[in-house]
């Protein structure tokens, strides 16, 4: 009787692990495919895996966006900014959130993208972090940082304080 008990809870635990793992392998894969599609312009793919409610914040505090104007941005920047998008150093970890606002199971991407600009304005190589939250196959919400001033730094904008003028 205590081997059957025992056998019970080992079995239940692995269910539960596998089914976890399952999760986790599904939702790297969605992610996985979200930026090949980003690396390749492909906006048909891009809207194909974002849900009808998704919202994407950052990289600044005050940015938000649902998924028809991410998408809209995508294609604006795709026919007339980005020339090439590569993440290089590409690491994704999943993430499961068991309280708060933010419960939820969660794809994290750590990478070094670089971002090559069209009409000869440069490229750039940044570090990015977007954490990217998934419900049935769908990205729902993503969080997205990386350093604006930099970017802008690289592509030879000079800050200037208005107090030093």
């Amino acid at each position: 009787m205590k081997y059957s008990i025992l056998i019970f809870i080992a079995f239940g635990i692995l269910s539960g692990c596998d089914r976890s793992s399952a999760t986790d392998a599904a939702n790297v894969a969605v992610v996985e495919k979200y930026i090949q599609a980003v690396e390749s312009e492909d906006y048909e793919t891009m809207a194909s895996l974002l849900d009808e409610n998704y919202l994407g914040l950052g990289p600044s505090i005050s940015d938000s966006v649902g998924r028809s104007v991410a998408l809209a941005n995508w294609q604006e920047n795709i026919a007339n900014l980005y020339e090439k998008i590569e993440y290089q150093r590409s690491q994704i970890a999943p993430v499961t959130i068991t309280t708060g606002d933010n419960k939820g199971d969660w794809i994290a991407n750590w990478a070094e993208l670089q971002i090559t600009y069209k009409d000869d304005r440069g490229s750039v190589i940044i570090w990015a972090n977007t954490n990217y939250k998934l419900e049935n196959n769908k990205i729902v919400r993503s969080f997205t940082f990386y350093n604006e001033a930099d970017v802008l730094r690289q592509l030879g904008y000079v800050f200037i304080n208005p107090n030093e003028l």
